[in-house]
Formats: C-alpha cells, structure tokens, sequence
C-alpha cells in the first residue's frame, strides 16, 4: 500500500495541476523552513527580553560561526534531495536509495571532522570579528552559547538533510512533521533553561535560570529530537525511498555530483557568514564606542531575525518548486519545466514586495517583539526598514538559483547566489563609509539595498535565455 501511495505521488509530480501541487508541496516546506529558523528567533527573542543586549548582541556575533556550521549542511542535503528528484524521475528507485544512505553518512562524517576544528578557534574567530568594538560581556555571552552548541550542532545537519531528502521524494508533510518536533520542544525549553521564574497565567513556576547558556542547551534537546523524527520516517515503514544500513556509505560516483549540485546554497551561507562577519566588525569599526558598537550589533541581530522570517515564504515557494521542476527535468518534461519557472518567478515576486511593504509600516513593532529596551528596540526598527526597503526586487534572484539548482546546474546557481551578497555586498559594506557624504554607519546600512537591487537588474538576462531554450525545447 505504501509502495502504492509512492508512486502515485510520482506520477502527480509529472502530470498532476502545477499550483495545487505547489500549495501541497510549499505550505509544508514553509512551515519547516520557519520552523528551521525559529530555533535561532526564538532564542533571540527570549534572550532579548530577559538577558539584555550584551546578550543579544553576543548572540549576534555568533551568527556568522553558526552559518558556517549550517552552510555545510545544504551542501550535503540540498545536493542530496535533487539527485533524488532526479533519480525517481528516472524510474531509478536504487540509486535514490544509496543517494539517502550516503546523506547519512555524509552527515555523520560531518560531525566528527568541522564541528571540532570551529570548536578549537571559536576564541580567535569572535575578537576578530569583534575588533574591540564591543563590551567585553557581548563577546562572553557569544562564547558561552557557542561552547555548548557547536559540538552537537551535527543532531541538526541530520535532521535538516533528512527533510531535503522527504520533500524530494514527496513527502512534504513528513518533513514539516520533523521539524515541529524540534521547534516546539525548543520553544518549550527555553524558557524552563532561560529564566529562574516562568510566569504561566497566575502563577509562576521555576525554572533553571542558566541564561544564555541555558538558550544553547534547549536547542542542543530539541534538535536531537529533530533527527531522532527524521530517522524514525526513513527506518518506520512511510517513506518511498528506504534507508538501509548496507547503503549508509560514501560512493565515489555520487558524492562528487551531490557536493556539486549543494555548492550553491553552501556557498550561499558560507557567503552570507563572510558578509555577517564584515558588517559586524564594520559596524564595531565605525561606531565611536564599544558601548555605540554593542547596540548597533545588537539592531543588526534584530534586523537578522525579522528579515529571517519574512523570507521564509519565498523560500517554501521555492522548496515546493525544486521537487517539480527536478522530477519533470529529469522526465524531460520541458513544457511543464517551462510554466513551474514561471509561477515560481511570478509568486515568489509577490511575496517579496508583500514582506518589504509589511516591514516598512510595522518596524517598531516588529523589533519590539524581539528585544524590548527602548534604545535598542529603535535602533531595530530603523535597521529593519533601511535594511529591508529593497527587498521587493530581489524575488527574480531567488527564484533562477532555485531553477539552476534544481536541473543540476550548479555553476549557474552559484554565480546568481554569489551575486547579491558577495559580489555586490561585500565590497559595498567597505566602500560605501568611505564615499558616500553621510554618516559611516548609515552607509553601512545602506550597502544592503544597493545589493539587491543590483542582483535584481543582473539577473534579467541569464534567466530570460534559459526560459527562451525551455520555450524552443518543448515545441
């Protein structure tokens, strides 16, 4: 019955309406990709009204070690989860089979080899970013966090890629149900590891009151909740691809072409680690004192946190895309390849300009709910509306990487990944203080919507060609 439930998914991918199928495919994976983000928001938000700004700005400096540990995880899970579109569409049940088994082992190896070596030069990694811009407590609070979490950040990566896998074979539900495992237990503990007293209606209950430190360890609990969910979908009976344990290995012919096709969203995040680590050593650099540099980086943590989750929609959009697009490339179904692409543009284009006019009117607001100290919740709001006010153009952009990504053609997805946030932002972040005739910090602030509109503008071309060989293609 399984293997009858599985293929009739298959078939729907090939055949079956594009937006109900997209509605089926994206509201789960928007679910899990907000569920994904919420381990980090919620811990900004309660860290943020109980633990002050050193520590919400300590939280900050820790993002770009944190991207960098999570980069490596769509290198391996994103890669995975197109060749296993691919490989169904094929009709190629075995190769999809090892496909998940090396994800396995690709994450396992993970943990043992990066997580050490970021372990042993967390220290030298935080002053450097820091440049002693900041208070010596922000940069203590980073450490604490980051001496807990990094080591067990693997539980994640597993989960995380094991969800890539569950929509690339159809299963989206499967996948969002794995994560909400782990966001709610994390919103649960929080707050019990957190605070010494946790208010419930009347009454107030305790709790373990470790701070920060408790943050890191509620996250560390609920992502190994994520991945024991995730291994019991693949090891239970309910998935269209099985994980066998003769399959959890490394293949010479498959591992090169997973890494490959995953190098545009690792470089994606690895890049958006580079240009987090850039603006908060440029803001700590510009500001006049460590005290004027704790609250930038701390705006900047809100600004992070608020843009996270009205991206969020963009992005399932463009997870229940890959499936589709993937599954009918490699069915050769061009003329269905051609109308997804369009959709994806055309949907993801209007979210975007949605979120940029809902963060542009609820600002203050929106910073409030993350850290409600009146000098740090303005500094927020105006990083949001600055920061953000661009956002509208950027959907194009997003959509072609997804496209790329999704036929196999990761050099394309690469350079449109690379676009916005390196090649445009990271030079912007260094030149604009020094040229623009305003305030160095607000020139900063300003790198971030000259980049995205510049990526919009470059990516015309490239995506207009591809949609034109589509068109000739399917006639």
């Amino acid at each position: 019955m399984q293997n009858d439930s599985g293929q009739q998914r298959l078939r729907e991918l090939g055949s079956g309406r594009i937006l109900p199928l997209l509605w089926r495919f994206a509201w789960p994976a928007l679910v899990t990709m907000t569920l994904n983000n919420l381990y980090n928001a919620i811990d900004r938000i309660y860290i943020g009204h109980g633990c002050g700004q050193e520590a919400i700005a300590g939280l900050t400096l820790t993002t770009p070690i944190m991207m960098v540990m999570g980069a490596f995880g769509p290198l391996i899970g994103v890669g995975s989860g197109t060749i296993i579109s691919i490989k169904l569409g094929q009709k190629d049940m075995a190769g999809a089979e090892r496909t998940l088994g090396q994800c396995v082992a690709l994450k396992l190896l993970l943990g043992v080899t990066v997580a050490p070596v970021l372990f042993l030069c967390l220290g030298p990694i935080l002053r450097a970013m820091a440049g002693g811009g900041v208070t010596d407590a922000a940069l203590r609070q980073g450490r604490l966090y980051l001496d807990i979490v990094v080591l067990f950040h693997f539980l994640a990566h597993l989960a995380f890629g094991l969800s890539a896998c569950m929509r690339s074979e159809g299963s989206p539900v499967s996948a969002m149900r794995c994560m909400m495992v782990g966001a709610f237990a994390n919103l649960l503990l929080d707050p019990i590891f957190i605070f010494d007293r946790i208010p419930v209606g009347n009454v107030s209950l305790p709790g373990l009151g470790l701070g920060v430190a408790g943050a890191a360890w509620a996250t560390n609990l609920a992502m190994a909740l994520a991945a024991l969910a995730a291994l019991h979908h693949y090891t239970g009976g309910r998935s269209v691809v099985r994980l066998r344990l003769r399959n959890v290995r490394i293949y010479r012919d498959l591992a090169p072409r997973v890494l490959a096709i995953g190098l545009s969203p690792f470089l994606m995040q690895f890049v958006g680690s580079t240009i987090n680590f850039s603006l908060n050593h440029a803001f700590a650099h510009w500001c006049g004192t460590p005290e004027e540099g704790t609250v930038q980086i701390a705006a900047f943590g809100i600004f992070q946190t608020v843009a996270m989750l009205f991206f969020m929609p963009s992005m399932g959009v463009q997870q229940g895309f890959g499936p589709i697009i993937g599954y009918n490339w490699g069915a050769r179904n061009l003329a269905r390849v051609r109308r997804s692409l369009d959709l994806s543009i055309g949907i993801t284009s209007a979210i975007v300009a949605a979120a940029c006019a809902a963060q542009m009117l609820l600002a203050r607001p929106l910073a409030w709910c993350i850290a409600d100290a009146p000098g740090i919740t303005d500094a927020g709001a105006f990083a949001i509306r600055i920061g953000n006010c661009m956002i509208w153009c950027i959907g194009l952009n997003v959509a072609a990487t997804t496209y790329f990504q999704s036929v196999g053609r990761p050099r394309s997805a690469i350079l449109l990944s690379l676009l916005r946030q390196f090649i445009v932002l990271l030079p912007c972040v260094w030149i604009l203080p020094r040229v623009l005739p305003v305030p160095p910090v607000l020139a900063v602030w300003l790198s971030l919507p000259f980049s995205d509109f510049v990526a919009f503008l470059a990516t015309i071309p490239p995506i207009l060609r591809e949609r034109r060989a589509l068109v000739r293609g399917a006639s």
